[in-house]
């Protein structure tokens, strides 16, 4: 890579006050892999951590600063009402003075209630409830009557309705809707259809296992209720039940009955397993739990509302023509032409605070939205965004605003307006902290901290702290790395095939046609919004012989970390076996050799009813996860408590040949980990640690020995050290050298620098995108700048 300084669009880092009340003063900071980190962080200014993954930023941002400014708040409430809050303990530092409020921006993706939208999670759902049932006609009652998370209930009779800015008393014929919700589909606009052959096997009687749902066991209790209710012979298979019988079985409502002297409610299956199961966020349930929903269970469009979630009268209420649901429909760009063209008097004040919010949308660079998408269904990057969305129209000043690496997700043309809102936080008063590898968004700081020098236990230190200039000339790897350029690569690869594409239309796809190379690096670029996704996914990844890496949670338990997941605790188990000469089992947290307090947890879990779970650490085996006597069998001097316990670098010199226990296996998967750059990371660490990128990569490092011939990454530079992206580059080109088709999605200019072939998709997002713009080399890219990928990646690669 070449080098070149970063331009910084006419951005003054502003002067940081010395007067000691205006920092916020960390002392002695040891927070997980923090070595006593002392610092002065200016208020009313914008400060970026920077560092290595791994080297102890967001230990010190997240888990130290904002942590302790959240406890602190939270111990101003009531006892009564801390019960309902998460109980968190000090973080290990010495000293915290000027805190303020935080308000953590984080990457998590929003909770998947299926009625949850983006409307309903900005507020502007809300708004827009309130114009309609001012302004709509026909009229059909309160803001609630809008409402797809309100149960339906009519009144009639004399009503207090307010129209043209006073209030008056109207007799209302027929029915007053105080909530909206679609009684068949309860407000999600989906139905589901439930395979029956899925949850009853009919040649078998309910004793011998007719009921194949999880959790519904012969001779276990759940099983027994239904068996005893008196409705069935339990004994008599249920293809051979009358008509009456089967109706009883499945969908009986909630009737008392009494079972073994117990008086009980006695309910059809059927509803009994939309309630229990088919109506829970499918992330939340356990693996096989989730399994079975899946094969039981297909989803449709609701045929009463046609996925509108709102019952017939709010559907009916129209304004200028359209209805909510079809205004919540319209992408956020339309919808504010529409508004703009509305005339309504006495709205005005409301009509003004709905454009400022939707406006926000489109500077966020999310005008494609709409505010009937599913808030589970935004990728991290989009959840951000919307979280700061919430925050840009706050009369609050003086707060603390921590943001998670902001640019995730954006082309180099959005992260020019990020930056700019940024600095709008700041320019309101606030304290902005910001994570970031980006060097765009690095360079927009007023103050820097660099952590390392190097990761986990070879990190937690604060390298430099001053100002971008100072961090370019400072010699730490993020100041040696801060200016780098790609370079053209002097030749590509050439196809040895295509995957053909034709009339795709998911999503904003405009019947898009394009060939996909084989046998080469191919990066799909465009802005968010562009339809990349879109493309790939629903059209590429679908297909035979196709790995798809993303950023998603790894399903599994909390007891699942690398060393499970990856395959690596198998051999390891073994070679401990091996040399004591006793069972692999015994080196299993999930086996045998758990402690048998906590059972290899390693924590104990206290559920507390409505409150909050309560984690504690085990006191017996002291958060190891194994009984004593396991503890007393070693490998090359290790424990399998201390080698569970080893970063992922640590333990590939272990288990290397000339090491202290050499184990060819488990060398080859750590070595795997390093290359993907997760050589900071825990054996032992819990999977739900890692971060969206993290996990890309520990996914990436299991799918490298199999023998799948095209690879799909969806942003894999996700939270990589500008250091580690050449390393990344190193490691597609080594899958492509080996015969296999990498396509990747990605914004990163060094990437796409270092592609064979770039399809480049927009021109715009949502239905302005959604067209192939480009297709060819970087280099002809770069010849011909007509579309924005093409003018950054030529601002971007060194002369």
């Amino acid at each position: 890579m070449g080098r070149a300084s970063v331009v910084l669009d006419s951005v003054t880092p502003m002067t940081i006050a010395a007067d000691s009340h205006d920092v916020i003063r960390v002392q002695g900071a040891r927070e997980n892999n923090l070595k006593d980190v002392s610092v002065d962080l200016p208020k009313r200014r914008l400060t970026v951590f920077t560092g290595v993954s791994g080297s102890g930023k967001s230990s010190l941002v997240f888990d130290t600063i904002a942590s302790e400014s959240r406890r602190l708040i939270n111990e101003t409430y009531s006892t009564f009402l801390q019960t309902y809050m998460p109980s968190t303990g000090r973080p290990d530092v010495d000293v915290l003075d000027g805190l303020t409020t935080a308000i953590v921006v984080d990457q998590e993706r929003m909770g998947a209630n299926p009625r949850s939208t983006v409307g309903t999670v900005t507020d502007a759902h809300a708004m827009l409830r309130v114009l309609y049932s001012k302004l709509g006609e026909p009229y059909v009652g309160p803001p609630t009557a809008f409402s797809f998370n309100v149960p339906t209930s009519t009144v009639s009779g004399m009503m207090a309705i307010e129209k043209d800015g006073h209030t008056e008393k109207t007799a209302v014929k027929g029915r007053v809707y105080l909530g909206g919700m679609c009684p068949k589909c309860e407000g999600r606009g989906e139905v589901s259809d439930l395979d029956l052959s899925v949850i009853l096997d009919e040649s078998k009687s309910l004793h011998e296992g007719a009921i194949q749902v999880p959790g519904y066991t012969a001779d276990g209790w759940m099983v027994r209720g239904i068996a005893e209710s008196g409705f069935f012979d339990p004994d008599k298979p249920v293809g051979d039940f009358t008509a009456r019988e089967r109706d009883d079985l499945l969908y009986k409502a909630p009737t008392k009955v009494k079972i073994a002297g117990i008086n009980m409610s006695y309910e059809g299956l059927i509803p009994k397993l939309q309630k229990s199961i088919f109506s829970k966020d499918p992330d939340a349930m356990q693996p096989h739990i989730r399994a079975f929903a899946t094969r039981a269970a297909t989803f449709g469009t609701c045929p009463e509302c046609d996925g509108t979630r709102l019952t017939a009268g709010p559907r009916e209420c129209k304004i200028d023509g359209r209805s909510i649901a079809d205004v919540a429909r319209m992408q956020v760009s339309d919808l504010t032409e529409w508004l703009d063209g509305l005339d309504l008097p006495g709205a005005g004040p409301l009509l003004g605070a709905l454009r400022a919010t939707l406006g926000s949308f489109v500077e966020l660079g999310l005008g494609y939205l709409s505010l009937d998408r599913p808030s589970g269904s935004l990728s991290g990057g989009e959840a951000q965004r919307i979280k700061l969305l919430r925050h840009l129209g706050s009369a609050l000043t003086d707060v603390t605003y921590v943001f998670d690496e902001p640019t995730i997700g954006l082309h180099p043309h959005d992260i020019q307006r990020m930056n700019t809102l940024l600095l709008q936080l700041r320019d309101k008063g606030n304290t902005v902290l910001v994570v970031e590898h980006k060097p765009e968004t690095i360079a927009i700081g007023d103050h820097v901290v660099d952590m390392g020098p190097g990761a986990g236990t070879g990190g937690g230190e604060i390298v430099f702290e001053g100002t971008v200039e100072g961090l370019r000339t400072s010699g730490t790897l993020t100041g040696k790395h801060l200016d780098d350029r790609a370079r053209i690569k002097d030749a590509v690869r050439a196809a040895n095939g295509v995957i053909e594409i034709r009339g795709a239309s998911t999503n904003n796809l405009h019947d898009v046609d394009v060939d996909v190379p084989l046998g080469v690096l191919t990066v799909v670029t465009g802005v968010a919004g562009s339809g990349k996704s879109s493309l790939i996914h629903g059209s590429l990844a679908q297909r035979d012989d196709v790995i798809v890496i993303d950023q998603g949670a790894i399903r599994g338990s909390r007891r699942s970390n690398p060393a499970t997941y990856t395959g690596l605790l198998e051999p390891v188990r073994k070679a401990f076996a091996k040399a004591n000469g006793v069972k692999p089992a015994l080196f299993s947290a999930n086996s045998e050799g758990a402690c048998p307090t906590c059972k290899g947890n390693g924590v104990i879990y206290t559920e507390l009813g409505f409150m909050d779970t309560v984690t504690t650490p085990c006191e017996d085996c002291d958060g190891k996860r194994f009984m004593a006597s396991v503890l007393e069998y070693t490998l090359g001097g290790k424990d399998i408590s201390q080698v569970l316990s080893m970063p992922v670098a640590e333990a590939e010199a272990f288990f290397a040949k000339d090491g202290p226990a050499p184990l060819p296996a488990a060398h080859a998967i750590l070595d795997r980990l390093v290359d993907v750059g997760l050589g900071y990371v825990n054996l032992g660490q819990p999977l739900t640690t890692l971060s969206g990128g993290e996990r890309q990569r520990i996914k990436l490092a299991t799918q490298m020995a199999e023998k799948g011939g095209i690879y799909v990454l969806d942003e894999p530079t996700t939270g990589l050290h500008l250091a580690d992206v050449d390393n990344l580059l190193r490691l597609l080109d080594r899958l492509v050298d080996a015969g296999r088709s990498v396509v990747v999605i990605e914004h990163h200019q060094a990437v796409m620098a270092h592609a064979d072939w770039i399809i480049d998709l927009g021109p715009g997002a949502g239905h302005d995108g959604g067209r192939v713009v480009f297709e060819g080399t970087p280099a002809d890219l770069i010849a011909n700048p007509t579309t924005l990928t093409g003018q950054h990646l030529a601002q971007y690669v060194a002369p």
